[in-house]
């Protein structure tokens, strides 16, 4: 007995260690970028855990030194159109793939999630030549419609798995009640779907976010997103980088992610379990 509460004891401290040190890796990164952009001059190359002197002006500074106010804004209509279109479009696409039976319907979905498996380089000179093609160069049409080739993939693949798992009953009641396939998924399946829905639009929002290769090629100067304006923040000399500055705009860029997570959480957590367990 006394060796068994041993070893459960130094389980516990090994689950706790191990813990401890996935929360470090994770966390430290972004504590120091906060640290840092609290930093100027010389104090950037000092190691302190808390800046002796508070520099706020570097967030001053990339509001003054460029309209990163319109790129934040440029990232957020981009982002949010991105979550819209794919959900709205993943939906109805995830519905006619696990409740219509269809011949090639298993080899469609295999076809939906190979196009994320491509990437970004090797379709840029594709999708280059296609928005320039319709007129959507350097705009943010153009881009949000970019960003839906790596976004709908998993969505689709993400919802139809979800929907799978709903009870055909639920259909069925509802067909007889003479709803039809629009109505079934808005009314029937839509509301039990909101935890999936709030996971998946979630993460497409942070590949929106954060994704860089196209916006530096798709889009210039004022239509560009905070991605490309934090890789354009120079100093006054080609070799002098104003790290305090690209830390304060990472930080900034950063926190509305956070809030996001930490507003939905509990919906991000009940979308990631909710086919987990069946019965």
């Amino acid at each position: 007995m006394a060796y068994r509460r041993r070893r459960s004891s130094f389980g516990r401290i090994g689950f706790a260690l191990l813990l401890a040190a996935i929360v470090l890796y994770t966390v430290f990164p972004f504590y120091w970028a906060v640290v840092s952009s609290l930093k100027s001059g010389s104090d950037l190359f000092r190691v302190d855990f808390l800046p002796p002197r508070p520099a706020w002006g570097n967030y001053v500074a990339i509001f003054r030194d460029q309209p990163f106010g319109r790129y934040v804004l440029n990232s957020v209509i981009v982002s949010v159109a991105v979550v819209a279109l794919s959900l709205a479009l993943s939906l109805s696409a995830a519905y006619a793939l696990s409740r219509i039976r269809f011949r090639g319907r298993g080899v469609l979905l295999l076809a939906v999630l190979a196009i994320s498996m491509f990437p970004n380089i090797a379709v840029l000179a594709g999708m280059f030549e296609m928005l320039r093609a319709f007129g959507l160069y350097n705009t943010l049409a153009g881009l949000a419609f970019s960003y839906m080739l790596f976004t709908m993939p998993f969505t689709i693949w993400v919802l139809t798995t979800f929907m799978r798992e709903l009870p055909g009953e639920l259909e069925d009641a509802a067909a007889i009640d003479g709803a039809r396939p629009l109505q079934i998924l808005g009314r029937v399946f839509l509301p039990l779907l909101t935890p999936a829905l709030v996971t998946t639009g979630l993460l497409a929002f942070i590949v929106a976010w954060n994704e860089f290769l196209f916006a530096l090629t798709f889009t210039l100067d004022r239509a560009r997103t905070v991605p490309v304006a934090i890789a354009q923040i120079t100093g006054a000399s080609q070799h002098e980088l104003p790290w305090g500055n690209i830390m304060a705009a990472s930080v900034l860029v950063t926190v509305p992610l956070i809030v996001l997570v930490l507003v939905f959480q509990r919906r991000i957590v009940a979308g990631l379990t909710a086919g987990a367990v069946k019965g």
